[in-house]
């Protein structure tokens, strides 16, 4: 395809990293991953790093950490409030664990939660908020955890679709109490399936270690907060304290990561270089809305919506688009409210209606961006739009 959504970044030397693992026959959770942990943590300048198998699963960990924590942990019932706009599985694990979610529509042109609706949002059941900063754009990460932080919220930032962004100097991905990370195909960085869980707090940290795998004490440091010791050591290699899951990644991941988290800088300089020309070529036409970039962005792709006011035919532009080798997709999983899955929900809408989601629905998409040079491709791109839009 003349241009992609998703390209590979894997250089020979992530074959190599690979090769190694397999060569050494020690394929399950190790060195690897615990050094990758390491490295990904220290990057983002935080102080816990846990490995998992996906993203989404480590939505999962931790939202199930948040329940299980000592001091005011979520129960059933309490509410959630989480952005319209995301991938299904950061709200699969609110419903998973009995979570109320409340609702609250994005702000057009960032397609980030409009902070502005946050106090209304608010009731005496709110326990938690989900900060996403969509496709590579920062959230106001500042100002909701100030809000977090103001009435006492937990705060989890699903930072899946935006590392390497940033935010006032600071990475997106370090503002919540737990903050998660994928390492999917057609992320910023690829350990062919793969996510992190990064944060701060020590009891935290050693709930998502124990959740990740089998909810046994084997990976805990005998001090843990978490739980306390007994005397037989045989016994404590397969103790089990939490209702876990086996999400753990494999070694041959990790290698991968680790190669690839050397490159990550040079890989988003490059994405931003073609977010530049992006920027150039449609600032100041009306008929599109591009996404407002809020801090520094990782430019994880291209949104656009068609304005409703210039009534264009999304259909025809996607006739065109496919006519050019195009490829192109729904803005994340679009309007989440208009997904089938919303009858095992127990939810609300915050105001009633989300306007500015059900636009980005029914008049976005996206096209892809990769850490090399698209100058061609994006012109192409602004070719084929201006002309079927006309």
């Amino acid at each position: 395809m003349f241009y992609e959504l998703a390209a590979p970044t894997w250089g020979p030397e992530e074959v190599d990293a690979a090769k190694a693992v397999i060569d050494s026959t020690f394929t399950t959770m190790g060195a690897q991953v615990k050094a990758f942990e390491q490295e990904f943590a220290a990057y983002h300048g935080v102080r816990h790093g846990i490995m998992v198998n996906s993203g989404s699963s480590a939505n999962l960990v931790a939202v199930a950490a948040f329940c299980f924590r000592q001091d005011r942990p979520l129960q059933r019932g309490d509410e959630v409030i989480v952005p319209v706009i995301s991938w299904a599985t950061t709200y699969h694990p609110l419903q998973q664990y009995g979570l109320k979610l409340r609702f609250v529509d994005v702000d057009l042109q960032t397609l980030n939660i409009d902070t502005a609706q946050l106090e209304r949002a608010l009731t005496p059941g709110t326990r938690a908020i989900v900060a996403v900063s969509i496709l590579g754009n920062p959230a106001a990460l500042d100002t909701i955890r100030a809000f977090a932080d103001a009435h006492g919220l937990m705060l989890l930032e699903d930072n899946c679709e935006s590392m390497d962004a940033e935010l006032n100097g600071r990475k997106a991905g370090t503002f919540g109490h737990l903050n998660t990370f994928s390492f999917f195909f057609s992320h910023h960085i690829s350990t062919m399936e793969g996510g992190m869980i990064l944060t701060d707090d020590d009891e935290l940290a050693h709930l998502c270690r124990s959740l990740r795998a089998h909810g046994w004490t084997r990976d805990l440091p005998p001090d843990s907060p978490v739980f306390s010791r007994t005397g037989s050591d045989f016994f404590e290699a397969y103790r089990f304290i939490l209702p876990g899951y086996n999400v753990r990644p494999l070694e041959i991941e990790a290698a991968i990561g680790r190669e690839q988290l050397k490159k990550l800088p040079g890989f988003t300089a490059g994405r931003r270089r073609n977010l530049t020309l992006f920027q150039d070529l449609f600032a100041g036409d009306e008929r599109f809305i591009i996404q407002k970039e809020n801090g520094k962005s990782s430019a994880f792709s291209f949104t656009i919506i068609l304005n409703p006011a210039a009534r264009l035919d999304r259909n025809r532009v996607f006739g065109a688009l496919k006519d050019a080798d195009i490829g192109y997709r729904i803005i994340t999983g679009g309007n989440f409210l208009r997904h089938d899955v919303l009858r095992f929900y127990d939810y609300e809408v915050v105001g009633g209606a989300v306007p500015n989601a059900d636009i980005a629905h029914d008049h976005g998409f996206f096209v892809g961006n990769h850490p090399f040079d698209l100058s061609p491709q994006i012109t192409r791109l602004r070719e084929v739009l201006d002309a079927v839009c006309r």
